[in-house]
């Protein structure tokens, strides 16, 4: 049976997060809580990790991978440059389910951008996805924990009905709120662009930052 860690998701305990830690560091996969839903994480600079997260999602490479970081020097890590109108939006929403869409520095595998030359990251509001990228030292993926073309999952049960034959950790922090994912904004263009609609809604960005006209509203 794959193992589960049951943790407070407020206040997760030092060796539960050590031991997702080290299994994320030997190349393993973690489902963890987000302010949303769980995500399956995986090393960002491990591209076996990487390979292994695709197969046991059943997701193809034609699509991107969004991660969560601990600070800025994450975004420093993984973004080719970060301007002005970002940093804003980053002091008024992060912590928070607002992921930017950077062009993407030399250090970020092709396997996450999808041959897009962009990358999405935000700093999640969840104390357990917090620290989990605040350990590790660098980001991790947020993909969202499930089978590729199935609903994302709100509670760890949920999560093993469709990815329990694989070799997980599982950190338990109990139901997530659900709803919509983090929305995604691409800062890499002017006026900045919402690319997939979500829990953060556009009359909260505008006061911060000018918004493209609504083209796409993929809410999936």
């Amino acid at each position: 049976m794959a193992p589960v860690r049951i943790l407070n998701p407020y206040e997760p305990d030092r060796e539960d997060i050590h031991e997702a830690i080290r299994v994320l560091k030997q190349g393993g996969l973690v489902v963890y809580p987000t302010e949303t839903f769980y995500a399956l994480g995986a090393d960002v600079l491990n591209e076996g990790a990487l390979a292994s997260l695709f197969a046991t999602k059943g997701r193809g490479f034609h699509q991107p991978i969004a991660l969560i970081g601990g600070s800025e020097e994450d975004v420093r890590l993984i973004a080719e440059a970060i301007s002005e109108e970002a940093r804003r939006l980053m002091t008024a929403f992060w912590p928070g389910p607002l992921t930017l869409l950077f062009a993407a520095s030399h250090a970020v595998s092709p396997r996450l951008t999808a041959g897009t030359g962009k990358i999405g990251i935000r700093i999640s509001s969840h104390p357990v996805a917090r620290a989990l990228a605040r350990t590790l030292g660098r980001p991790l993926t947020a993909t969202s924990a499930n089978l590729s073309g199935t609903g994302a999952c709100n509670t760890v049960a949920e999560v093993m009905d469709q990815l329990g034959r694989h070799n997980l950790l599982f950190l338990d922090g109990g139901r997530t709120p659900g709803g919509m994912g983090s929305t995604i904004l691409d800062v890499t263009v002017k006026p900045a662009r919402i690319v997939r609609a979500g829990a953060m809604d556009r009359s909260t960005i505008e006061p911060i930052v000018s918004l493209a006209p609504d083209e796409i509203q993929d809410r999936a």
